[in-house]
């Protein structure tokens, strides 16, 4: 019995298994929808956008490969079920302190620019998220330059 915990305590530091950590309350769970979003309201998410989905919760947040890939497919999943993003922002909202809700609008604008292209529905979708965070229209404006300068687009248009 001892030792069949004690493979579960290992499995689960060393990160090959892991219980179920994102429940649906989870701060990480509605952000990470909203990358997804990010990548997909132009279509179909490119291979490009959702490599920079995983290296960039799995940095800001600090999860292990295994982690990444449970958190992207149970926000897949929430982003899939959403009739708006109000569920998803009104949690942050709740979560998050401004600076917080401004990490989450400055990594959709790295999903963005992931592709290296922007378009109409993704500044239609980064201006109502960013509003309904109350991340202020200059700040959206600075973080979508700073990104854009990033990933080497011209001055972020389009």
């Amino acid at each position: 019995m001892f030792e069949s915990f004690k493979h579960f305590v290992t499995e689960f530091v060393d990160g090959a298994k892991h219980p179920s950590e994102f429940g649906e309350n989870d701060y990480r769970l509605a952000a990470t929808a909203l990358l997804v979003h990010s990548a997909v309201i132009d279509g179909e998410a490119t291979p490009a956008e959702r490599d920079k989905i995983a290296s960039v919760i799995k940095q800001r947040f600090n999860l292990s490969d295994g982690a990444t890939a449970e958190l992207i497919e149970k926000a897949t999943a929430a982003e899939h079920e959403a009739v708006d993003l109000y569920h998803f922002t009104h949690l942050l909202n709740r979560m998050l302190d401004d600076e917080g809700r401004a990490k989450v609008i400055e990594m959709m604008w790295e999903i963005v620019y992931a592709d290296g292209t922007r378009d109409e529905l993704e500044d239609n979708l980064l201006w109502r998220a960013a509003d309904l965070l109350g991340v202020p229209q200059r700040e959206r404006i600075e973080l979508r330059q700073r990104i854009a300068a990033k990933s080497g687009s011209r001055s972020g248009e389009p």
